[in-house]
């Protein structure tokens, strides 16, 4: 069992950054799995935008916010971050920290744990 509780939310102007947290607590050792930040805008349906492999810290990222958005990891602290620059509007949504199996991808059916959520709204 994993547990994952986001935070760092909020409202910013378009061009702005945000730094989003997910911390993550489990009966193991956290390392050999994936984790990733997901997305949900309303009426829309969640999307992957960037995933971390905890064990070697090799990333991926959607193309629409590669460039973008950096996702990054503090094995200390069972911490997974999503730094986010150059926001856009359509970036608004719910965002939501994953953890799965090493071999996750971008698909919300390949990760087993999900937190509750952290609102990013972007104003334009």
């Amino acid at each position: 069992q994993v547990y994952l509780v986001e935070s760092g939310g909020g409202s910013v102007q378009a061009g702005g950054s945000l730094r989003l947290s997910c911390a993550a607590s489990a009966s193991q050792p956290i390392r050999n799995i994936k984790m990733a930040w997901f997305r949900q805008a309303p009426g829309k349906e969640r999307e992957g935008v960037a995933n971390i492999y905890i064990a070697d810290g090799v990333t991926a990222y959607d193309d629409s916010v590669k460039g973008r958005f950096t996702i990054s990891k503090d094995p200390a602290k069972s911490t997974v971050y999503l730094q986010m620059s150059s926001l856009k509007s359509e970036d608004t949504a719910m965002y939501y920290c994953a953890a799965g199996p090493w071999n996750a991808g971008f698909r919300r059916f390949d990760y087993n744990y999900f937190g509750r959520g952290t609102q990013v709204t972007v104003s334009s």
